[in-house]
């Protein structure tokens, strides 16, 4: 399973996304980060196989994704990615629009909590 975790061959790519990631997912990382929810370590921009997801908890196998207006065929890429990700790589994804993580960040947290309780 490691060798399909953070391919070097995206590490640029990963690199470029953290620098200039959307306003929704930097106020969601300064939620996630240095471990404020259950002491869980969250990863920005991580790379499972071919794709890299918005954010990513090893612990608890959870993906979380952050999206804003969906566009046409973006739906079937979506299916694809996540059947992957569950599949392939057992990990749980879970989708929230951008504006979930400006006026009702508790909703994610909330979820994050349950998921780990449930572990």
């Amino acid at each position: 399973m490691e060798d399909i975790m953070n391919r070097t061959e995206y590490l640029l790519r990963r690199k470029e996304l953290r620098n200039n990631s959307t306003s929704a997912e930097s106020v969601l990382w300064n939620m996630l980060k240095s471990r404020n929810i259950c002491g869980l370590k969250f990863r920005r921009q991580h790379s499972v196989g071919p794709y890299i997801l918005d954010f990513y908890c090893p612990q608890i196998k959870l993906a979380i994704e952050l999206d804003g207006e969906v566009h046409k065929g973006q739906e079937v890429y979506d299916e694809q990615r996540s059947y992957y990700l569950t599949k392939v790589a057992h990990i749980s994804v879970v989708r929230f629009e951008n504006r979930v993580a400006f006026e009702t960040p508790e909703v994610i947290i909330n979820f994050i909590e349950d998921i780990f309780n449930r572990f």
